[in-house]
Formats: structure tokens, sequence, C-alpha cells
């Protein structure tokens, strides 16, 4: 029951054991318990009041205006709330600080509580100035809201952050001020306050409690500077690297700003502005971008300088000058300057130590053999460069081997580049001290004499050399006759059979003493290039497969003795097939397995055949004829009389035309060993694909059915059939059988349709357009349905379908790319007759029409034929294009160049003519005015001596 019904109930009560003066007096006079402590009086009544889970006494003032309270004892039951326990607790370890100002502050407090009930805690901090009894200036607080609330003096620095309050865990609170003042100065102290909600939504603080104050103190900082300049080492050699420290101890450097710049011998090399900005002096500039100075700022008190690969000139008296500043409107202004002690700085010029020694393995070597060379450099750590020299005894000056740059780069000598693109020169370097020199399949003819190492160490510039030599010999291998021969117990192999081939090897000397490699080699039977890799055995019994043909990896045995190698081959198939050899190998002792043995000698050549399974394939070979109706299915059988139950059949139809005597067959339709179909190029077209069906009705019938047989149809038939095998390694083709020819007639019935049978003959010339005819007279049943198709040929007898008109009215061309120059003309029912436009010279040859009828059976579903006839031919001659002036000029290609350039020509001629012409008029023009001008200069010499 709630707290107004629990009133409620009291009060019903009240009223009916109290007088209505009485009641007037317990409203007014009704105060909290609080109030009730505070009241004075001597009119008050101790109530008792029950409560489910336990009892407490409630002192309520009852209080009439009139008349004194009556003795009448009161019983008022209404429900409180649990007493809560205090739990709260709050706690600061107790400190004596003193900051400078600007300085920062950290305060923790730990505020817990453990009651059950569901309450807010508030924690704020807050700092005593003064004594007495002044108020604590509030700093910052979280509300039990968890809302952060600056005191009205820390707003501004709560904004910017300088004044923080976090959380840090679950029970503890940090206090965080950045850049302490002197206004912040006193006693800190941390208050934490329990809340909790009241049934009318209202909080109460049920307790609140401080800890013990911290005290703080903050001084003026001190505003000098003190800086001291170090060097981690001030005697240095050439290349050594000079690093200088610059350190500022002053109060508040972190709120303070500074420039700083760098002197050496009193003169600025860098400045590092308040910014941070790295400013170089011009003639600084130069090692700056190569990195080979350095000036940053470490942090707010350390300024590094740092000058790598230092320099002769870099010695003398380091220092440098800090000034501190503060910006001003457009301006910056110095408020102090200090420059540091003089360090002296000495730089000696870099001497070598180097020491170079030079030796080999390979002092005395076989031909064929491996030389190397060791060429180790010992006190210093600089970067080297080596040459290698080859000095041959009586042979003109060294010959450079190789160079190994100080950036590893290599470079062969001109008469080693060849060897060194062979893998034989290899130059290499172990560490940064110790160089490789390797020679591999040395030659007693070039590679003997002395070699020299020569190392040059560089540094600063500068650079030092030294040299070793030491001297080898290369001796060549003798004439060791060795000799190979390769046997086979058998040239010819059935498929599938096991075949194994001998090397047999022989030598001036015991084989067993000299490390022997043997490598067989195959060429298919069908050659497509040279010998192919098998298999190769190197001296030290590793086995190499060559990847040419990869199937001999699965089924080939090798054995390898002294004196003999044995290859053995399971499983022989086709790809077997062809030509082996074996080569054998003499290497170094020292040689590894690898590159090209000092001696090697190949041996003959044997053949070996791979014979397959014999066919049996069998296939009827009997003539036999079949006659059907035009219009008709028609049906040609393929027997297969004997055939391996294992193997495939593959079938392939052919038509052969009646005429002429020599025609070619034409391939219909090929079925091969997957059922895949593949039509002949006569037979491509989706009509002729759909007429034309290959079926295999059992293991050993095929059938070749031709839908709506036509006059076209007619010649010969017979299939070819394959037998192929799936072996180890593929399909092959055992054997092939063909079947006698099946002739196919149709038998026509003309006797009831009337088509023209009469020839003709036309000519059209080319491009020009030509009609032939096929005209069906007579009147046909309206149940009836007519169908033509059209013919063409160089004769009747090898003519070919053109065109088909079906018995829907559909046209349907055999060849699609005469679609456009096929017209048929229907001008009536029984006109069939076919326009050929823009006729070519291939249009020449006989055309002529088959027209059949069709009728519905009873039943009104499927279509017969009822008759068929074919009409008479018509032989069409193309004849060139009419020729006329135009078309000669443009047929003639001298002709139209010739029209096109003749009045070029003439205008050029003409041009030249003028040209000629003109100046020749100026030149007797010229003349004559000379002409007159003598004798004008005559008259007048006559005139001066008159």
């Amino acid at each position: 029951m709630g707290l107004v019904q629990c009133l409620g109930a009291a009060l019903v009560l009240v009223l009916a054991r109290a007088k209505p003066g009485d009641l007037r007096g317990a409203a007014a006079g009704r105060r909290s318990p609080a109030a009730h402590h505070r009241a004075a009086g001597p009119r008050r009544r101790r109530v008792r009041v029950p409560h489910a889970h336990h009892r407490r006494e409630v002192l309520w003032e009852l209080q009439r205006q009139d008349e004194p309270l009556s003795d009448q004892m009161f019983s008022v039951f209404l429900p409180l709330w649990p007493v809560i326990a205090d739990t709260l607790s709050v706690s600061m370890q107790p400190q004596a600080l003193t900051r400078v100002e600007g300085d920062a502050v950290e305060l923790t407090c730990e505020v817990s509580k453990s009651t059950t009930q569901h309450t807010h805690l508030s924690v704020g901090w807050y700092c005593l100035q003064g004594a007495g009894d002044s108020p604590a200036k509030e700093i910052l607080t979280l509300s039990k809201d968890f809302v952060l609330r600056p005191g009205a003096s820390y707003v501004q620095r709560f904004l910017t952050g300088d004044v923080r309050l976090d959380k840090v865990g679950n029970t503890t609170y940090k206090l965080s001020i950045r850049g302490v003042k002197p206004s912040d100065q006193g006693q800190l102290y941390c208050e934490a306050a329990e809340w909790i909600e009241d049934p009318d939504e209202t909080w109460k603080d049920i307790s609140r409690k401080q800890t013990e104050k911290t005290s703080l103190i903050v001084t003026s900082p001190d505003k000098n500077l003190h800086v001291t300049i170090a060097a981690a080492e001030s005697s240095l050699s050439e290349g050594d690297t000079l690093q200088l420290n610059c350190c500022v101890r002053a109060q508040n450097s972190r709120g303070r700003q500074f420039q700083v710049i760098w002197l050496l011998n009193s003169t600025e090399v860098a400045r590092v502005d308040p910014s941070g900005v790295l400013i170089w002096k011009k003639e600084y500039e130069e090692r700056a971008t190569l990195r080979q100075l350095q000036a940053f700022k470490q942090s707010d008190t350390v300024y590094v300088f740092t000058v790598y690969e230092v320099r002769l000139t870099d010695e003398g008296t380091y220092s440098y000058s800090i000034s501190e500043v503060e910006k001003a409107p457009g301006d910056v202004r110095s408020i102090q300057t200090k420059l540091s002690s003089d360090l002296k700085v000495n730089v000696k010029p870099i001497e070598s130590c180097m020491h170079l020694s030079m030796s080999t393995s390979t002092a005395q070597i076989m031909a064929g053999d491996t030389l190397i060379f060791l060429c180790k450099v010992q006190g210093t750590t600089n970067p080297l460069s080596v040459r290698w020299w080859h000095l041959q005894q009586h042979q003109g000056p060294p010959a450079l081997v190789a160079t190994m740059e100080r950036d590893g780069s290599l470079t062969l000598g001109s008469a080693y580049q060849d060897r060194g693109a062979q893998g034989s020169i290899r130059l290499e370097k172990a560490d940064s001290s110790t160089f490789t020199l390797v020679i591999a399949n040395a030659s007693s003819a070039s590679d003997g004499g002395s070699y020299r190492c020569e190392v040059v160490e560089w540094s600063q510039g500068k650079s030092w050399t030294q040299a070793e030599e030491t001297a080898v010999t290369v001796s060549p291998l003798a004439d060791v006759g060795l000799h190979a021969v390769l046997i086979s117990r058998t040239a010819t192999v059935k498929y599938a059979q096991s075949f194994e081939l001998f090397c047999q090897l022989s030598a001036s000397y015991a084989l067993e003493q000299v490390p022997v490699s043997v490598m067989w080699q195959f060429q298919p039977s069908r050659p497509t290039r040279d010998y192919q890799e098998l298999v190769r055995v190197l001296p030290d019994g590793t086995v190499a497969w060559g990847t040419a043909q990869p199937h001999f990896l699965k089924k080939t045995q090798l054995t390898k003795a002294a004196s003999s190698s044995r290859l053995l081959i399971h499983g022989a198939t086709v790809d077997d097939e062809g030509t082996y050899r074996c080569e054998v190998g003499v290497w170094s002792r020292s040689s590894p397995p690898r590159g090209q043995p000092a001696a090697a000698v190949r041996s003959n050549a044997v053949g070996i055949k791979v014979t397959l399974p014999e066919s049996k394939l069998q296939v009827a070979t009997k003539e036999s004829s079949v006659e059907i109706a035009g219009g008709a299915d028609a049906t040609i059988e393929c027997r297969i009389m004997f055939a391996q139950k294992t193997a495939q059949l593959a079938i392939t139809w052919y038509f052969l035309p009646s005429s002429p005597a020599d025609a070619i067959p034409l391939q219909i339709v090929r079925a091969n060993y997957s059922n895949i179909l593949e039509y002949g190029a006569e037979f491509s077209s989706l009509m002729q694909r759909s007429r034309f069906q290959s079926q295999r009705v059992s293991g050993d019938v095929f059938w070749l059915q031709i839908l709506s047989a036509n006059h076209g149809d007619e010649g010969g038939y017979y299939c070819v059939v394959e037998e192929w095998l799936w072996l180890a390694d593929g399909w092959y083709k055992l054997g092939v059988g063909e079947s006698g020819r099946t002739t196919l007639e149709l038998k026509i019935s003309e006797s009831e349709l009337d088509v023209g049978k009469t020839n003709h003959s036309i000519s059209v010339r080319e491009g020009a357009e030509a009609t032939v005819g096929c005209l069906l007279q007579g009147v046909r049943p309206p149940a009836s349905r007519v169908s033509a198709v059209w013919f063409h040929g160089e004769d009747r007898a090898g003519a070919r379908p053109l065109l088909r008109l079906h018995r829907d009215g559909t046209v349907e061309y055999v060849q699609e790319s005469l679609a456009g120059r096929l017209h048929l003309r229907r001008p009536a029912a029984g006109d069939f007759s076919l326009t050929l436009r823009s006729v070519e010279e291939s249009d020449t040859g006989v055309y002529y029409c088959q027209v059949q009828e069709w009728q519905q059976d009873s039943k009104g579903e499927a279509w017969a034929l009822q008759a068929s006839a074919l009409s008479g031919y018509t032989r069409l001659t193309t004849l060139p294009p009419e020729s006329t002036v135009f078309s000669r000029i443009c047929s003639s290609p001298p002709l139209l160049n010739f029209i096109l350039y003749l009045p070029l020509v003439l205008i050029l001629l003409l041009a030249i003519a003028g040209f000629y012409w003109y100046l020749k008029f100026r030149r007797v023009r010229k003349d004559d005015i000379k002409d007159d001008q003598l004798v004008e200069l005559q008259r007048t010499e006559d005139i001066k001596q008159t």
C-alpha cells in the first residue's frame, strides 16, 4: 500500500476517535521528523507507528489553536522506508605541496559506498583560504547527476582544460590543475555526499563527508636561464660523427619560448626559431640537404646539433646562444639572452690501417676443376672496392677478371664476360672484408698463372690501395679414351609392355677413380626439335629429371654402376616411341654437380618402335537400295559386324550424288567417340541439320534418318566407322571400316500435277535481273496444300536445293547469303517463278523446280504427300556488263591516268612557254635600251667635240 493510502487510513482512524478541533490542530501542527527536533513547546504527543518489518517511534506534534491537547492517545499506522546504514567512505592522503607558478598539481580522492539501495554520489573539490570561518572556494564538483560544475573562479580554466576531474577506476577521483596560479594556494580537500530519491521524486542527501586537507603553496618562478653544452666526443677523426647537446634549465620551460643559434668560431651555423623552424646559413645548406648536418629540438630543454662524416674544416670552437622571446603584436621581442661556454672540437686526418692477405685452396688442379681465391682485409671498416687480375706468363699485360665496387655492383672484364654469362665466373662477398673469386671449369690453356687481388679503401674522398698475388697451375686432362655404347634387346615393343636400354662405358683408366655422370636423351618418332633430356645422374648420385617429357618420371626405373647405366621403362605407349641415346661425362673431383663436365661423349642412337593392339573392326559391306515416295522419310542403316568391347566407335555419313560420274562424296555428319556431332559444309545449315540425323539404335547398328526426302536427296549413302581405344595416355584410333553403298531413289507419282515441262535458255548481263518460271496448271482441291523446291546446278543431275517454299507459305533459303538476291514471285496461286537480282557470273547453270501436293489425313492431324512433279529446266547464261565509253575508261587504269594528267601536263607546258617568252622579251627590250643609250652618248661626245 502506498504512502498516501496509508495516511488516508490513518486519518479515518483519527476522525473516529478524536474531536474536530483536535483534527484541525493535528493538520496545522504536522511537521517532518527533522522539524520536530528543532521545535519547542510543551504540547507534544508521542505516536507509535508499527511497520511490517520493524517498529519505530515517531513523534508528532498536535496543537490546537483554542484548547489544550486531549489526553486521548492516537495510534497512526504508517509504512516507513527501512533505515539505510551510513557506508559512505571518503579519504585522501594529506600532503604539503610546494609548486612553482605554472606547474601542474594532481590530487586523488577515494570515495566508496556499500549500500544495497539505489543511491548516487556527488564529489567536489574545495580550496580553503585564510583562517576562521571563511567559506571554502569551490574548484570543481561532479554532481549526483554526473555533471561537472566548476566554481565561479574556475569556469574559464575549466573550459580551456586547465582544470579537470577524472574518475580513475571504481572509487578514485583525480583533480588535475595545469598551470597553477597564486590564487590556487590554500588548503585543498575533497567532499563527497550520498543522495537518495524520495517517493515524491526529490533527492535528499543522507550522508556527507570530507577528507583531510592538503596544503598547497605556489611560489613565483625563476626567470633566469642556465645553459650548458656537451659533446659525446670532442676529439674525432675524419668521417666520424659529432653530436653536440645544448641543455637549458629554466622553470616553467614548457610555457616559455626560446630561440637557439649554433655558432662555430663565433660564426652562425644554424638557428632554431621559437616555432621550431630550422634555418641554415647559406654555406651549410648543401651539406644539410645531403643529410650530413642535422639540428633539431629534442625536448623543451634539449637541443641537438649533429655533424655526420666530420671534415677537417669542421674543427674549431663550438658554442650556442639561447634567447627567451615573447610574441608581441606583429613582432617577436627578446627578453633575455644567454651564451654557452666554448667547446673545442679537434678533427684528425684519417690514415689507413688496412692489412691484406690472399690465399687459394686450389693451387694445383685439373682442367675442368674450379679455381677459388680468397682475399681478406683486416684493420678497417671503411667501404672497399676489389679488382681481380690474371697475370699469364709471357702473354702481355694483366687481364682484368672482375671488379666489385663499394656499392656491391659487379663488372666482368672484357675477356671474361662470355664465361660470366654462362655462370663460370662468380665474385662473392662473404662479409664486409672478405672477398672470393670462383672460376669454374678451369681451362689448362688459359686459366693457369698468377692472380692478383687489388683492394682500394675509401674514406672522405681519399683512397688507399694494396695488392697481393698468388700462382695456380691447371693441368690438362689426358686423353682418357672414353666410349659409350647403347644397346637394347628389342627394337619393337608391344603396347603396355616394358623395355630396357643399356649404356656401356669404357675408358683407358678405371672409371671408379673419377666422377662420372650419365644423361639419357630422347627424340620422339615425329621429331620437331633436337634430343630432349629425360634424366641425368650426377657424379654424387643426384637424379635430375628433365621437364620436356614428364610422363617418363612415373614409369621409369634407373640404375647406375661404375661402367654401365640401365634405363627400364614400364608400360610402353605411343609417346615412348622414338630414338634414345646416352651421354657420359667425366668431371673433376672438385667440381660441383652442375655446369658442364670436363669431358663428355655420346653413344650411338637406338630406335624403339611401339606397336598398338590390332584392330578387328568389321563393317557390313553389302550394297542395297531404298525406294520411297517423294516427301517421305528415309532410313539408311550402317551395321557393325565385329568390334572390340572396350573400344568406342566414331561414325561419319557420306552422300555420293548420282551424277556426275566423278562426283566427290560429301560429308553429311560425323559423330565422334564422345557422340559429338559435326556436320559437313554442305549440310551445316539449320534446315539440313534438322533433316539429316544420325542415331545409334543399338550397340552395332547406326541409322541415318532423312526427313521429307526430295529430288535432291537421291544418290548413294555410306558410312565410315572408326574404332577408338582409350590407352594409358589418351585415345588412339585402331582401325577404320567403310560400309557398302545404299542407293536412295524417289518414286513420285506425277499423274495429278500438271507442271510446265518445256526447257528454256536465257541470257542476262551481270548486274541485271533474271526470272525463271515454274507454272502449275489446273485447279487444286481447297483442302490441299502445295510446296515447291528450286534447284540449281551446272546440269540437272548435279543440282542442289536453292530455296524451299513450305506448304504453310514460309520461305526457307538453303544458302543464307543469297536471301537478299532471291525473290519468289507468286502473282497467281500456281505461279512459283523465281527472280534473281543483280545476276553474277556464278549464277550460270540450270534452274528447275519440284512441286508437291499435300493433304491431311482423315483425323486432320498429319499431312501426307499426294503427288509431286518436276518442271522443265531453264538454262541461264550470264554475259559481261555492257561496255560504254566511261566504263572503258574506268576499266583501263592507263587510259584513266592519261585523261586525268594530260590537262595538267598541257597547263605546265604552257606556263613554261609563257615564262620563256617573257624572259626573251625582257632581254630584247634591255638590248634595245642599251643601244639607244650608246647612240645618245655618241651624240653627246660629238656635240662636245664640236
